[in-house]
């Protein structure tokens, strides 16, 4: 498990380097004169350019491995925030993010295609999941407040450009101690003349293999729609440095919830589609609660939301590579990160366009719900499904 623990430490950095912008971009954006519709594009523009990057990990890391991918994404991310510590106008800064969200759509996709291949046990594999989540949020609790601090005292060009270094410098090792690991799923020996006829009859019977079902990237699709819409929401309460401490705080405050469920190991007992549906429901009534000005502390209710995404994130990987019939990796979650993508394009779009009208919580709120009602319609197709069924793939 050598690897993993390389690839734990390397994932540690970037999601610290790329967490610690949460907090600052959208005040930077405004110091440049961007209004608020303006900085909705500009994080739905962000997201959307994940699309081609997901598609071409999808089968390039199911073809040539991960390790490049990886290497490339965080060399590619950092010389991009090098250029972005230069910027002097709002469309300078969107040219530069819409490739950010390029290049750094590799990263998800091979991350969590090579950690699935650390292993053959399905058990093992949902503990590695889970370990990725962890450490995701390990790095999230403490990055936000670190990049708004880190701008309060150096500004936002020279923080820019710490971070760009902090990430050319993680693929460099990464280069270096990641290796890819080939599975025996992936590369089967050769098949001995009983495996040959056994598979001969097999042909003869009807397709019995049935597509993975769609439905279930509706949930990630709202999930990181209400994710969205809550990045865009939350750095609008910084009109001040001392506001935008405030603000990575309250993002902090999402991840320290996040590690409280993602430390209870015991919830991986329970089968990862219940913990994806409850999960989603507490987040769905959590947006509803924000959205209706209940009196609870907003610091509270983001600790519930982190809480409820620390139940979903690791349950619906362990869900997809249960679905994914043992191969297939790159390609499956690569349709998870175009899913987050997808969501993570729509939340800011619609938040900056009808927050004049409608609380963008509701939105969040409507977005989940309707996501939740369609799930139970792939678990009642999974049950007509043979137990001996493989899943296609995407």
């Amino acid at each position: 498990m050598k690897t993993a623990l390389w690839l734990y430490l390397f994932l540690f950095v970037a999601f610290f380097d790329l967490h610690a912008q949460y907090p600052i971009l959208t005040p930077f954006a405004i110091s440049l004169g961007a209004a608020p519709s303006f900085i909705g594009l500009m994080m739905g523009l962000y997201s959307i350019t994940h699309l081609p990057g997901n598609l071409i990990a999808g089968f390039g890391v199911d073809r040539y491995g991960s390790r490049l991918f990886i290497v490339f994404s965080l060399f590619a991310a950092g010389v991009v925030l090098l250029f972005q510590a230069y910027v002097t106008n709002p469309w300078q800064l969107l040219i530069l993010r819409s490739i950010s969200g390029f290049v750094l759509a590799f990263l998800s996709p091979a991350c969590l295609a090579l950690l699935a291949r650390l292993t053959d046990d399905r058990s093992e594999q949902g503990k590695l999941m889970a370990g990725n989540g962890l450490v995701h949020t390990l790095a999230s609790v403490v990055s936000p407040a670190a990049g708004a601090y880190l701008v309060a005292k150096i500004g936002f060009g020279t923080a820019f450009t710490v971070l760009g270094w902090v990430l050319i410098v993680t693929a460099l090792c990464a280069l270096i101690f990641i290796r890819d690991i080939n599975r025996k799923l992936d590369n089967k020996p050769a098949e001995t003349s009983e495996q040959l006829l056994s598979k001969n009859k097999l042909k003869a019977e009807p397709d019995k293999t049935v597509p993975l079902p769609w439905l279930i990237f509706l949930l990630p699709v709202a999930i990181s729609c209400a994710q969205g819409i809550l990045s865009f929401e939350l750095p609008l309460l910084a009109k001040t440095r001392d506001a935008m401490m405030t603000t990575g705080l309250l993002f902090s405050v999402i991840s320290i919830g996040a590690l409280v469920t993602l430390s209870m190991f015991f919830l991986n007992r329970f089968p990862a589609f219940y913990r994806t549906l409850l999960g989603a429901l507490c987040l769905a009534m959590l947006y509803f609660t924000i959205a209706t000005d209940a009196p609870i502390p907003l610091a509270v209710m983001l600790f519930g939301v982190g809480m409820a995404k620390g139940i979903i994130l690791p349950a619906l990987s362990t869900l997809l590579i249960e679905m994914s019939g043992g191969s297939r990796y790159g390609r499956t979650f690569s349709m998870l990160s175009i899913a987050f993508s997808i969501g993570a394009f729509l939340g800011p779009m619609l938040a900056g366009q009808l927050r004049d009208y409608v609380s963008p919580y509701y939105i969040a709120f409507i977005a989940l719900m309707l996501a939740l009602s369609l799930l139970p319609f792939y678990k009642i197709r999974s049950i007509t499904v043979p137990p001996n069924t493989h899943f296609k793939g995407v």
